[in-house]
């Protein structure tokens, strides 16, 4: 789950990391309001869950009240990344002596939270560890120990050379590190962290993923939730009990199991095609749940093609064929449907098919290659 930077740094606030007030506007006029409350000159911030605001134009310097309005104006309704902008942070312009990039992230293969600082901030840090990998310090952070004072400081001394500036930092990372384990996050970064011209460390931005698998236990996380910043079929997904991911491709995946979604999109790759989404309709025998995925995958005007990839196991084949019947009675699919079946009840799930006017292929490369052909214009 993404949540906007302004709950991020409310949650940074509240474990003592130094960040700018800022408040929220959904009209422009209080936007004007809130930058005369912080004396006139400001940043004007959209509040999206999508990189790349501000080459986007989401991130603009206000000096006045009218310039905050007029930018709100401009930034309010606006699109990025097909994401509807809603709210502006309007925070107070800082004087900015240097920028730098602290971040934590889970890593599966350490198996550890690892943090990344560099000492240039303000832009991805992507780009950093593609053209300069030696500007990025990191360390895993050991469960059992937590970040040890003598870690963070050694991480703190890339960043700067003066000894406040380095404590200051460290602290930082210190509070950084609890309020990511309190969240239950995947990743959460400052950047930029700045210096002042008077040489104060502060965080001007806020960046945190919240591992879904977390959220039962922290309803006060979940609460921060804004699906109208989320794309409407992962809403609708999440809402059927499905997992699902939008992607930009044409091949429209129906799959049951996570690790078979994954190796039937690789597929789709291999043979030449691009899948448009990741769907695991897990392990439940429910057909119903086979029409809610037919419904969000031909959502998708990209979709030329649906590809089932059914392993039956505690999921029914049988159930599954009844499913791809019931949808497509009730919906009017305009694209063709390739299905591959085969385990549990493969072979009433074939009659099923069969009596309905479908076919159904039960070798995983013949079923992919097939969709990825309808997907690229050739004969079905």
């Amino acid at each position: 789950m993404n949540i906007h930077e302004y709950q991020a740094k409310e949650i940074f606030r509240g474990h003592g990391i130094p960040v700018p007030p800022g408040e929220i506007a959904t009209t422009p006029e209080e936007a004007a309001a809130i930058a005369e409350k912080f004396g006139g000159m400001v940043v004007v911030k959209a509040q999206v869950h999508a990189g790349g605001r501000g080459k986007a134009g989401g991130v603009k310097l206000a000096k006045t009240p009218q310039e905050a309005r007029e930018h709100a104006s401009r930034i309010l309704g606006m699109t990025i990344k097909e994401l509807p902008v809603l709210k502006v942070l309007v925070t107070p312009a800082e004087d900015i002596a240097s920028e730098a990039y602290v971040g934590l992230i889970v890593d599966r293969g350490s198996k550890r939270a690892v943090f990344m600082v560099s000492s240039e901030g303000g832009v991805d840090i992507e780009e950093v560890a593609a053209t300069n990998p030696d500007a990025i310090r990191k360390l895993e952070v050991d469960p059992r120990f937590g970040l040890l004072p003598h870690q963070a400081y050694w991480l703190a001394t890339s960043l700067y050379s003066d000894v406040k500036q380095q404590r200051a930092a460290a602290k930082i990372m210190g509070q950084l590190y609890n309020a990511f384990l309190s969240s239950g996050a995947s990743l959460a970064e400052i950047n930029p962290l700045i210096t002042t011209p008077e040489g104060e460390v502060k965080a001007i931005d806020a960046k945190m993923n919240i591992d879904d698998n977390e959220l039962f236990r922290l309803p006060e996380i979940e609460a921060l939730r804004d699906e109208s910043s989320e794309d409407p079929s992962e809403v609708k997904a999440r809402e059927a009990g499905l997992t699902f991911i939008k992607l930009d491709g044409n091949v429209g995946c129906c799959v049951n199991g996570a690790g078979l979604a994954m190796a039937t999109m690789d597929l789709v790759k291999y043979y030449g095609g691009d899948p448009a989404n990741f769907l695991d309709i897990g392990g439940s025998s429910n057909p119903e749940k086979v029409v809610n995925a037919l419904r969000i995958i031909t959502s998708d005007p990209n979709v030329r093609v649906i590809l089932f990839n059914i392993f039956g196991g505690i999921t029914r084949c049988d159930d599954v064929a009844n499913g791809i019947v019931t949808a497509t009675r009730r919906i009017d699919i305009q694209v063709p449907i390739v299905i591959r079946l085969t385990g549990t009840n493969e072979e009433a799930a074939v009659r099923i098919l069969e009596e309905a006017g479908f076919s159904a292929m039960t070798d995983m490369d013949e079923a992919v290659e097939k969709a990825v052909q309808l997907a690229n214009g050739g004969a079905a």
